[in-house]
């Protein structure tokens, strides 16, 4: 996997998050553990993992490769959505309290939430407005890759009213639409049962 883009804001890049991913063992394990950023991350290369072996139990020539663009533009937002992007305020009790959350962890709940939604890839996710400033207007943008087969009006109604839910459960963003576009339809491949025989 060639990340060309820069690390994030943990200084850990996916090719490192992938390779501990792969063999399980990394002197930054603890690290990994608690960052919420590199959580994301391996969220997200999960995801991909599981995306990318269904499309190999395929033939090759009918379902691309995982070096297909769709599947290196999910990696590319994956990337930028890895940094801790902007710190959005959240109300105290008290005056002299500051709390916080950052955009980065906001867009990985999200990506979880399409990780749930069956037939549904997430690939750029993107908060839009001024969510550093508390009450102004925000907008969430989703672009989604389908799989054939399933009834895109619901899995779309199914991905805004959970994105709403989730951001009014853990943010206090004044969100005023989720904007869902599908912008691939791929065919869904699943493992043959065991004891299959193919004909």
């Amino acid at each position: 996997m060639n990340n060309e883009l820069p690390d994030p804001g943990c200084g850990h890049s996916l090719d490192e998050l992938e390779e501990y991913l792969w063999t399980g063992q990394s002197a930054a394990e603890q690290h990994y553990l608690r960052c919420p950023e590199c959580q994301a991350g391996l969220a997200g290369l999960r995801s991909l993992q599981r995306l990318s072996g269904q499309l190999a139990a395929a033939d090759t020539e009918q379902a691309g490769s995982a070096d297909e663009p769709w599947l290196q533009s999910i990696l590319g937002n994956l990337r930028l959505e890895m940094r801790s992007g902007r710190s959005i305020p959240l109300s105290s009790e008290y005056p002299e309290d500051a709390f916080f959350e950052t955009e980065g962890s906001l867009l990985a709940l999200i990506r979880r939430i399409g990780d749930d939604v069956d037939g549904a890839t997430i690939g750029k996710c993107r908060l839009h407005g001024d969510i550093t400033t508390p009450g102004a207007d925000v907008m969430i943008e989703v672009n989604v890759t389908a799989f054939f087969g399933y009834p895109l009006p619901a899995m779309i109604n199914s991905l805004r009213s959970r994105i709403a839910a989730m951001i009014s459960t853990h943010s206090e963003l004044n969100l005023t639409s989720v904007d869902v576009t599908v912008t691939d339809v791929h065919e869904h491949f699943s493992p043959a049962p065991k004891g299959a025989v193919n004909e």
